[in-house]
Formats: C-alpha cells, structure tokens, sequence
C-alpha cells in the first residue's frame, strides 16, 4: 500500500450462514439445495455454493414470518411453507415469488407438510394431531383427518396415486393411514416406542420401512398391516433413504445387487449404515465419517440423509449445520458446505498463493476453506472448542491451533491430501488462549494459556504426516491473571505477551523479563511488533491503542475513537498504518504520524473477534459474533485509476464543449453541458440562445429530453437565487411549467422545488414591480413638466 494515499477498503464478499437448522431439500436436478435458515428458505447452486435466491424474505417494512416447515413439489416448480402466523404460503422455486396465501386452520403451528404426486393437493399435519388435505387449485381444504395425537413428525402420501393414501406418524408413537377421498382412517401400524423419525416406500408400493429413536429399524407389509422385520441398530435413528435397487457402494457383493431391501440410515453416532432389510444385515458401515458422534446418549450428531439419484450422491446434514456429499460409489467426500459458523474466534491465511483460509468458530472442528468458492474441509483433531490460529510465515503450508482442551496442535497442508495434523503439545492445564510462530523460521512457537504461563515449543524438523508428541523448550509463569495474546518480533529475539493483569511484558527468546509496559487501565487484547520500527502496539478493554518504545518502554502515542474493547491489530503498509477491530463491530485504519482514524468499517453486528491479513494487504477477512465472514478488498489503486480516467474524460468533454460553443452548435452544447452537470456553461448557453429572443429559447428547449429538462431545471432554481441570472431562470421556468402542469414532465420532489424558488421569485417580481413604479412616476414627472417648458 501507499502510505500517501487513503486506503479505501471495500466489501467485495460476505459468507453469512445459508443454513441454520429445520428442513432441507435437493432439487430432482441435483444443482440446486433449498435450506432453511432462521426465516427464510435460501436456494444454494451447489456448484458455486452462492446464495441464488431467497423464498419467503419479508417486505421491505414488514416483519419476517418465521418459517416452521417447507416442502418442494415432485416437479420442482413450487414450494409450500408453513409460518408462525398460521399462514401457509405457495412460491416459485425459480423466482422466489409468492403465488398464493392462505391460513392453515390448525390449532397450533403446522409441523409437516406433504404433496401428492400429481402436485395438486397437500397435506398439513399440525402440532394439533390433526392432518387437513388441501386442493391447490382452489385453496380450499377437503378433509381434517383425525385420530393421532401430539405433533406429527412424519407425513408422506403413498406412491401409487391409486391407493389414495396418505400416512402420517405423530407422538403416540404410532403409524396412521387414511383415506384421501374419504378422510377414513384405514390402517394403524403399532410397533414402535419411541418418536418415529422417517417413512420410506418401496418402489412397488408394497413395504415400507420405518426408523425411530427406540434404535431399531422396522419393515411393513402394507397389506397385511404386520412388521415383517424388526432390526435393532443401537442407535438413535434420525434418517433414512431407500436405495434404488440397482446401486454401487464400497465392497458391495454384486451377486446380491437386486435382492432385498436397502435402505441407508444415521443418526447419533455419526455414521451411515447400510442395511438390507429382508437379510437383516449391514451391507455397509461408514469408515471416513467426519461428523463427531453426539455427546450424550439419545443426541443428534446426523439430522438428514438426502439421496440425489441423478448424481449419486448421498447428502450428509449434520447436528451442527454442516452439509457433507459423499460419492455413493466411493463414499469419498465430494464436497463440504459450512451452513453456519457460529462465532468467528480466529482466521488465518495459508498456503504459499493465499488461496486458502482456516478459520476457528467456537466448534473443536477447524474449517478449511477455498477463498474463491468457500469449498470446506473440516480438520478434526482438537476435543474442545478452538481458541487461536497463526501460521508460519516461512512456511505458509504449516500452522498452530490452540484450544480449549488445553493442547496446541501443528497442522500440514499437502495439495493432495488436505490438511493434516502432525504434531501435538499438551504441556498446559489451562485453556490455550493465543499462539503465534517464529517470523524467521519454522522451528518454534510460543503459547500463553489460562494457568497464567507462556511456554515455546520446538517444532520437529520431520514433517511426516503422522501425529508425534512435541514439547515446550521454556516455560515461564508470566502474569498473575489470565494471559490473552502473544506475539514473537520480525527477528524472533523478542516475545511479547498481554494480560488481564492490564499490562504487557516482554521477554527475550530464553523468557527473561526484559521489561513491562504499563498505562492501560483494563486489560490488554492484543500486541504486535512492528515489522520495521522499535516499536510495539498494544491494543486493551480501555477502548485504547497505544505504541511503544521498545528502547525506553515509554508510551508515544495513545489512539481512541473505539467506543468499546479493541480486539485486533495489525501493522500495515509497513508500519505506517494500523488496523483494528473491537467489540463495537468496527474496523478502523489508522495513520500512525497522524494519530487519526483515517477510516471506519461498519460491517459487522457485533464483536470483531478475528482480523487477518494477506501479505500483499490487498485482502482482509474479518470474522466475529455475528457469524459472518466479510472479505474487504483495498481498492485504491482501482479508485486512483477510476479517477484518473473520469479527469481525462472530462478534459475531453470540456475541449468538445469550447468547440461547439465556439461553432454556435447550442443545442449540442446544452445538452453536453447538461451531461456534465455544469449549470454555468448553460447559462451561458442560454443567455446566447436569447440573444435570437424568447422563441428561440422556446425551440431549442424542444429539442433536449425529459432527463434534460429536469436537470435544467434544477440549474434554473440556482441561478434563481441570484438577481443578475433571475431573467434567463424565470424564461425556464415559464417555458416548462406548462409540460409539468400537463404531466408530460415529472419533477421528483415537485413541491419542496416549488417551495425553494417561489420565494425568490416573488422577491424578484417584488424588485421589479418597485422599478416598474419608480420608471411610471419619472415618466409622469417629465410629462407634467412638458407644458411648462412650452410656454416658457
């Protein structure tokens, strides 16, 4: 960056969750996920995980309707949704507009929804127990199907249009048809104890197969109304999918390709079972899950399966909004979609280009993503909640995570296989709050955690990719209160550290004390060396940042304009400019020789927990409570060569404007001068055009456009405001006021433009008025004093 220019950063990027929980949907096409989050259904193009479009969004002074439950019709073209205000609603899934509106009727919010399929009617099932049938086309409601009890959690209409079917599954555990035409209750399936999770249909319509969380899978024959298998799976089941019968997975016999049943299920533990349910075996259990089994017995680590037959992929939600597809051949993972983030602790750049970012989110999950179209991998390793990141500048491919469970792990990035874990340290008995790495080498690092100690570690010289032990060189009880930030200077002879303590203290490679910097009057969030100067910044909870000497360790500069805890700094432009983030959701640039804040970034709708910067500081990806990911990008050059086209055009046009004034083309030459916003050169304009009188003016203004006699206008009222110009505004303003009255021309804002001239237009009539009476009165005083004259 040019320290001599304002950097402008703008928002190019924000990665905000796409989905929060509740249903979610493949499109028949597989190109297109619709995903419930918070109010709003989200359509995500799977292929460049963007946003398209957004179903149910509120008007712009309306309120959100939450959105309960939402079901895609079999043909793809509509979505039906059910709201908190009782309403359910019809949209286009391509455009996102909403056909119709209706109330549902139910006593209680509507839980399941279902269509048919011919996509002409649909089924609502209510916390009520009560299930109403509806006719689209009319909007009417043809039958209330009675009989179950509590909310329903399964709703389904056979497959065979021809059985006129439709089943459901609420709290009393237990499996109800009914009858469409009739509203009869037809069969009633009693074999589950606990709350039935899915219904699956096979092919023929003869089986069904149903999953609960009483951890077994069940097997009707819809005819006789009897479980023909019962299979215990030791897990709560929270989704299942019928395989078609023709399907490839991993170390699948051929030979039994078209025999049996087979459905694919997980649930708490976190893994995809495959079983085929008239053998009453597992064809296949999930080797490579990377979803974490619940913590507690009866949780939810999985919530969907979605099978997708056009491209064979089986689609994985997880409990905390992660979205994993899986080639079902292979059962390698394709993709990972990040729906939600919760807060954005800590981001770090990675790999030699820059091209990738980890970034910590108050999960034990590291998330790994493509900068360009957000592709994720989630690196596991770590048992608690990720505190910190910094990765090795000599070796952007490595980088530490620290975390909660009170361990610092060093990871590896390798373009074929990801990123891997190959060290890990566990030499602290307190929360690992803040790491950072050696700025000249990649052979240390150094840790400060909540037992109030600051400890470097050696980094192994073997960077196989399998797991060892590593352990810290020096150790250092270094504050008496809990330690928040580290930092290691550009020539690795100093550390620094910061505390709730409210001072900073700094240490030499072997940790001696070499000095404390007090002055802050709350505890210390961040410190930095900078990369040229003797100085280090110190950023603190007193909504303050302040430099230091490193020669005399006084204080030269104190910075405020946050108005709350500064969280984040960094140097840029080698060492001339600060950047900061706080908990007031501000980043803020600062001009070190100044002291003033040269720029302030509202994009955040609460604390800004992580900063990061790439090397060239071309980019800046801030993360914080909100859940958002904004990426700024510095746009000055981009703005100085913006501005220095806009000079050279307007040179341009100003030489065409001399050339047609100098030719008399005056009517070219108003409508350039009304183009280039110059209400002087029109005048000037119009004061040559009346030189051919009124009418010539009358002709000329003919000729321009609507948009043309608007901005005329607007100049006139200037000019209006001056006595000497009055004559040439006054003749615009007689010459269109007939086009306005007529509404040919819209003025926008047409009376608060009638109430800023007529003022001076009546002190302008008022002056002439009076001028008028003094030329009258001269003119009888010289004609009473002729006749005197005569008979003298």
């Amino acid at each position: 960056m040019s320290s001599s220019l304002k950097e402008i950063y703008e928002k190019t990027a924000e990665y905000t969750a796409f989905y929060t929980g509740g249903d979610i949907q493949w499109t028949s096409d597989g190109v297109h996920l619709l995903c419930q989050c918070e109010d709003v259904v989200k359509v995500v193009d799977i292929n460049t995980f963007s946003t398209t479009h957004v179903i149910g969004q509120a008007e712009e002074d309306g309120e959100p309707d939450q959105i309960y439950t939402f079901q895609i019709s079999h043909n793809n073209k509509l979505v039906l949704s059910a709201h908190k205000s009782g309403l359910m609603k019809l949209w286009d899934r391509e455009t996102g507009v909403q056909q119709k509106i209706w109330r549902s009727g139910h006593k209680g919010p509507v839980a399941r929804l279902a269509f048919d399929q011919t996509d002409e009617y649909v089924a609502s099932g209510g916390s009520d127990g009560n299930i109403r049938l509806w006719d689209l086309a009319h909007n009417t409601c043809t039958s209330s199907l009675r009989g179950a009890m509590g909310v329903f959690s399964v709703l389904k209409y056979h497959p065979d249009i021809s059985k006129e079917l439709v089943f459901g599954a609420a709290d009393d555990t237990k499996i109800r048809s009914w009858n469409c035409k009739t509203g009869k209750e037809h069969v009633v399936y009693s074999g589950h104890f606990s709350k039935i999770t899915s219904l699956q249909f096979t092919p023929d319509g003869e089986y069904m197969v149903s999953s609960g969380r009483d951890r077994v899978l069940i097997l009707w024959n819809l005819n006789e109304s009897k479980a023909i298998r019962v299979l215990p799976v030791y897990e709560s089941i929270e989704a299942t999918v019928l395989l078609p019968p023709s399907f490839k997975i991993p170390n699948f016999k051929k030979k039994l390709e078209t025999e049996g049943i087979y459905v694919a299920c997980a649930g708490e533990k976190g893994v995809v079972k495959v079983w085929n349910m008239l053998m009453s075996r597992v064809m296949y259990e999930q080797n490579n899950s990377l979803v974490s089994p619940a913590a507690e017995e009866g949780g939810l680590a999985i919530t969907h399966l979605l099978f997708n037959e056009l491209r064979n992929v089986l689609s994985v939600v997880t409990a905390d909004h992660n979205i994993i597809i899986h080639d079902l051949e292979t059962f390698n993972c394709k993709k990972q979609l990040i729906g939600f983030t919760d807060e954005v602790l800590d981001i770090i750049f990675v790999g030699k280009e820059e091209k990738h970012m980890v970034v910590a989110t108050n999960s034990q999950d590291l998330k790994y993503y493509e900068i360009d179209n957000m592709n994720c991998q989630i690196l596991k390793g770590h048992t608690d909640i990720v505190l910190a990141l910094a990765c090795f500048p000599t070796k952007q491919e490595m980088f530490v995570s620290s975390s909660k469970d009170n361990s610092v792990r060093v990871w590896l990035q390798d373009i074929e296989n990801g990123v891997t874990c190959i060290a890990v340290g566990a030499r602290h008995t307190a929360s690992v709050g803040s790491v950072f790495t050696s700025q000249t080498s990649n052979d240390f690092f150094a840790s400060v955690s909540q037992d109030n100690c600051l400890k470097v570690w050696s980094v192994t010289k073997d960077l196989s990719t399998t797991e060892q032990k590593i352990k810290s060189t020096y150790t250092e009880l270094a504050h008496q209160m809990d330690i928040n930030c580290v930092s290691v200077s550009p020539n690795d002879k100093m550390i620094a550290t910061g505390s709730q303590d409210k001072t900073a203290k700094l240490w030499s490679e072997e940790l001696t004390l070499l000095g404390i910097l007090k002055g802050h009057r709350r505890g210390v969030w961040c410190v930095k060396f900078s990369p040229v100067d003797q100085v280090v910044l110190t950023s603190s909870a007193d909504s303050t940042i302040k430099l230091w000497s490193l020669a005399d360790l006084s204080c030269l500069k104190t910075f405020e304009g946050h108005e709350s805890s500064v969280l984040k700094i960094e140097f840029l432009s080698r060492g001339q400019q600060i950047l900061s983030s706080g908990a007031d959701g501000l980043v803020k640039l600062w001009n070190i020789k100044t002291s003033e804040s040269k720029m302030s970034l509202d994009n955040h709708d609460g604390k800004v927990w992580s900063l990061a910067v790439n090397k060239a500081e071309s980019i800046v990806i801030t993360g914080g409570s909100d859940s958002k990911l904004v990426k700024l990008k510095d746009v000055t050059a981009e703005r100085k060569e913006q501005l220095a086209k806009e000079r050279e055009e307007m040179i341009l046009q100003e030489q065409e404007l001399m050339n047609l004034l100098h030719d008399k083309q005056l009517i070219k030459a108003l409508r350039l001068a009304l183009r280039m916003q110059r209400p002087m050169h029109v005048l000037k304009i119009v004061n040559e055009v009346l030189k051919g009188g009124n009418e010539k003016l009358y002709e000329t203004l003919k000729e321009i456009n609507h948009t043309q006699k608007e901005t005329l206008l607007k100049f006139a009222a200037e000019w209006n405001t001056n006595n000497k110009n009055c004559h040439a505004a006054q003749l615009v303003f007689n010459i269109l006021a007939p086009e306005i009255i007529s509404g040919n021309l819209k003025v926008p804002a047409l009376a608060s433009f009638i109430e800023g001239a007529l003022p001076y237009t009546e002190r302008h009539f008022e002056r002439l008025t009076n001028l008028l009476q003094d030329l009258n009165f001269i003119t009888y005083t010289v004609n009473c004093m002729q006749p005197h004259a005569v008979s003298q």
